[in-house]
């Protein structure tokens, strides 16, 4: 027992690792990569006969003491640590993983179970939970008590008021201070992470796998009644179990082995509702939308994750639409789109119940998408939901888009009337450039943010960078929120609108002053490092263009008559282009260099497979992931090399060149006889 705990305590200190011999502890392997710190620490030593199952407890305390200290870098957006041991409490082939507060069992063998990957999307929803339970308990007379956290602010990014504006910025810190003291005043009942609190929120995660997420919660986010972390694996469901008792969470955290849509129809009744929901499944939520818009209480919190960005963004449209009846196209604003069609999809199955959304915080990140919409009830509101989608009309050639809203409402005295819609708002033929268009939608047309709610959690998230590891990634994705048109509609790329008259693209900072100039409005979007979000029509950008073209020629000789470039800068612009640069085009994240778009920090980045019963990742799949990875980092010069490579409109049955195609028809031809076979 005394060699045990001197063991222990040599993995706390790195220093004293070092002085045992190498046939006792050995360093088996460092991995850093990017962002991510990985250490893998092995007790090589014999293990003591029959280590029993009933001393889990004690030997989860004592695995976390195991467990190496975890950095300290809030910047890092994705740090882990791992630690694999013989020590009671951990199964053969199992690793600790330690993310925010919690230590979780990891069973190696499936790699599916963890993904460090997303620690800024469970870092995100922590901080939002944490805000919405603070605003739903001050209700009820609680007040949370978050760790590090002394003094609460409200970040304001914008210096771009004047008038009315400036008086009301100013006067609004007073009143929110005028109240926070008067709260001061109340009696409150303080609730801290970890604790039960009776009058507290509850919380279902319909899709827990290790449990993580809900560990986190509960370690984490004060004011929680109960967490139940529900999967219909038998053996993720025992392993949530195992960590609740790893990480002294058992009086909060109960695991669930069940449907998650059976969990959430049975928790229909106005009594059995939750006051969060968190689904983040493998792919497509859209299985359990509408038990979800169900089961969440009156005002309450719905987290929803969206991994199937192939099929949201355009390259299948039928997919989409089957899954949240709205048909995805391929465009530059594809990202945004995305968002917009989850809470299409989300309001117009809440209507059916009398229910409607209000979108808090909508944002996409690295390879998904990440809605928290308030859930309420009221059939009058509901109404207006006709009004609040629209259709999309995008333009082929040029990429202009107009939107049809569904529906219309007028005031008539008290009452509102609601009809059709009228249109359509563009005809046969793009303007522009007298291209075809497309048709796609529904989408949500209306803001997909709450600022109020947004600065809260900026706010909380600023004052507090140690509380999280992704908090300086936190801090640039919200601010930059904050910095979007909320009554603008998805946006357009500059790199694309140059690309399509075959011109030098102008620098960001030029191209937002000169509609500036014009007196419109313009901003970035969190969605899109190049994106120019406006209220100017897509005339004014071609007439922006138009003149950056003539100080930056392009060969005219070259297009065709035809092609967009050529009907686009044939026309001379209505408006003659400001390109002096203005103070108030470059936004405040941008001079303060926060964290926005992060880079990928290591190869084969993003999410994992699907589970499979015998854990792990095949290797058919790992070599289908590495067969086109760098395949430009090595420019074919060579045309017979084409040869090599299969020939997409072969396998589509389009290609009409037969034999003369410069790229392969055998390749196909074996890919076919092997899968009949």
């Amino acid at each position: 027992m005394l060699a045990r705990n001197i063991l222990q305590a040599s993995f706390g200190c790195p220093g004293l690792s070092l002085a045992f011999p190498k046939k006792r502890i050995s360093f088996l392997q460092t991995l850093t990569t990017g962002h991510s710190v990985f250490k893998t620490f092995r007790m090589d030593g014999k293990k003591e006969p029959e280590q029993s199952q009933d001393r889990t407890s004690a030997g989860a305390d004592s695995a976390t003491t195991a467990v190496p200290m975890e950095d300290t870098n809030p910047s890092s957006s994705a740090e882990s640590s791992q630690t694999s041991s013989t020590e009671p409490g951990l199964l053969p082939g199992e690793t600790v993983v330690r993310e925010g507060k919690a230590a979780i069992l990891f069973p190696s063998a499936n790699e599916v179970f963890y993904n460090p990957v997303q620690e800024f999307n469970r870092d995100l929803t922590c901080a939002v939970i944490t805000e919405f339970a603070r605003e739903q308990l001050a209700q009820r007379g609680i007040r949370i008590l978050v760790p590090g956290e002394k003094d609460r602010v409200v970040v304001r990014l914008s210096e771009e008021k004047n008038g009315t504006e400036d008086q009301e910025a100013s006067e609004q810190p007073e009143k929110e201070q005028q109240k926070e003291e008067e709260d001061d005043k109340k009696e409150f009942i303080t609730a801290s992470v970890g604790e039960r609190c009776e009058q507290g929120l509850r919380v279902l995660e319909g899709l827990a796998a290790s449990g993580l997420r809900s560990v986190r919660f509960a370690l984490e986010v004060p004011g929680l009644k109960s967490i139940t972390a529900n999967d219909y694996s038998a053996k993720a469901a025992a392993l949530i179990s195992r960590n609740a008792q790893h990480n002294n969470v058992s009086h909060i955290l109960q695991a669930s082995q069940r449907d998650a849509s059976m969990v959430m129809y049975e928790a229909r009744g106005k009594k059995e509702r939750y006051d969060v929901i968190d689904l983040d499944p493998y792919g497509s939520p859209s299985p359990f939308l509408d038990a979800a818009v169900q089961a969440v209480s009156e005002g309450g919190l719905l987290c929803i994750t969206c991994t199937d960005m192939a099929v949201m963004a355009g390259n299948s449209g039928e997919t989409c639409y089957s899954k949240y009846g709205s048909m995805s196209i391929k465009s530059r604003y594809c990202h945004e789109m995305a968002l917009r069609i989850i809470l299409h999809s989300l309001d117009q199955r809440a209507a059916v119940y009398q229910r409607y959304i209000e979108p808090l915080l909508s944002v996409s990140v690295d390879f998904y998408i990440r809605v928290f919409v308030r859930v309420k009830t009221g059939q009058a509101v509901v109404k207006n939901s006709a009004s609040k989608h629209a259709l999309l009309y995008n333009c082929v050639g040029c990429g202009a888009f107009h939107l049809q809203r569904m529906g219309k409402k007028m005031s008539q005295g008290k009452h509102m009337k609601y009809s059709a819609a009228t249109g359509p708002p563009v005809g046969p033929n793009c303007e522009h450039c007298r291209q075809r268009h497309q048709l796609g939608g529904p989408i949500w047309a209306e803001p997909i943010h709450d600022m109020k709610f947004v600065q809260k959690v900026l706010g909380a998230v600023s004052v507090n960078p140690t509380r999280f590891r992704t908090s300086k990634r936190i801090e640039g994705v919200l601010s930059m929120v904050t910095e979007e048109l909320q009554d603008v509609p998805l946006y357009y790329v500059l790199d694309h609108l140059s690309s399509t008259v075959h011109c030098n693209t102008p620098p960001m900072l030029q191209f937002r002053s000169a509609l500036l100039h014009a007196g419109y409005r313009v901003s970035l979007s969190h969605a899109c490092k190049n994106a120019v979000k406006t209220d100017a029509p897509a005339g004014v950008l071609w007439d922006i263009i138009r003149c950056w073209e003539k100080s930056n020629p392009v060969k005219r000789e070259r297009l065709s008559e035809t092609s967009p470039a050529h009907r686009i800068l044939s026309a001379e612009p209505a408006l003659q282009a400001c390109f002096e640069i203005r103070e108030d085009a470059n936004p405040q994240s941008r001079k303060r260099h926060l964290t926005r778009f992060q880079e990928n920090p290591q190869a084969n980045w993003g999410p994992k497979a699907r589970a499979k019963a015998g854990g792990g990742i095949s290797s058919e799949l790992e070599d289908k992931r590495k067969q086109f990875q760098g395949k430009r980092k090595k420019p074919i010069t060579d045309s017979s090399q084409l040869k090599s490579l299969p020939c997409k409109k072969f396998r589509k049955g389009t290609c009409t060149y037969g034999d003369k195609c410069c790229y392969s028809h055998e390749l196909e031809q074996e890919t076919n006889e092997k899968k009949m076979d």
